[in-house]
């Protein structure tokens, strides 16, 4: 069992089909998410080899250390042995959460990747941003900022009514804003084909971002 504050963190950061993915996995153990589309399917933006390794191992990891993290947590004698298991809770809840997000918003780009078309999404973008293509630019200079491994994320601030770029550590899960796009800059996302560019991996990926997925946690933000 997670405690109340845990719970209440992680829940927070998540919406619509990941909140109810890892509302499931407080119940029983947490299980990987299928991916909507083929390992190649990214190709020639994310290569088959990274969306293989990120899924099947990378993944699994976060999913296995969430589940020994939380079966340790329910046998814990203790206050103090559930207190010094929080950390890994967070580590690996977070990678969960954020990579079954983080699958969602990426569609092929013979689909719907990189196609963000007229409708609220791109209005607000444009009235928060000036324009799609400088919302783009801030936000890949605010991710490759990141020192070390991280993510960047386009999140909606439900006190300000705007979209607003952040920014997370690690695998900390974004609990300040609602998610509408989230892109991991750890290593492991793009280093077999990017090597240490960061900027060529960013300015790529906008042509595998499913910006439908996104408009409709924007819409579902936004109520």
């Amino acid at each position: 069992m997670l405690s109340t504050i845990t719970r209440r963190a992680l829940a927070t950061s998540v919406r619509r089909n990941v909140a109810s993915t890892f509302a499931r996995s407080l119940t029983s153990k947490a299980t990987l998410p299928p991916l909507p589309y083929a390992y190649n399917a990214l190709e020639p933006y994310i290569s088959e080899e990274i969306m293989t390794l990120h899924h099947q191992k990378h993944h699994q990891t976060y999913v296995n250390g969430l589940n020994a993290a939380e079966e340790a947590y329910s046998n814990a004698s203790s206050v103090k042995e559930q207190i010094a298991l929080q950390a890994a809770i967070k580590f690996n809840g977070g990678g969960h959460i954020n990579h079954s997000l983080f699958w969602k918003n990426l569609a092929p780009a013979h689909e719907d990747g990189g196609k963000l078309t007229d409708g609220p999404l791109k209005v607000q973008l444009e009235k928060d941003f000036g324009s799609v293509e400088e919302f783009k630019k801030k936000f890949n200079t605010s991710t490759a900022a990141i020192q070390g491994s991280g993510w960047g994320w386009l999140g909606y601030n439900s006190a300000t009514k705007k979209l607003e770029i952040a920014s997370t550590a690690n695998q900390d899960p974004l609990i300040s804003h609602v998610p509408i796009i989230g892109v991991d800059i750890w290593e492991h996302a793009f280093y077999l084909q990017y090597k240490n560019v960061k900027p060529d991996y960013l300015n790529a990926i906008w042509n595998v971002i499913n910006f439908k997925e996104a408009e409709q946690r924007f819409l579902e933000a936004s109520k």
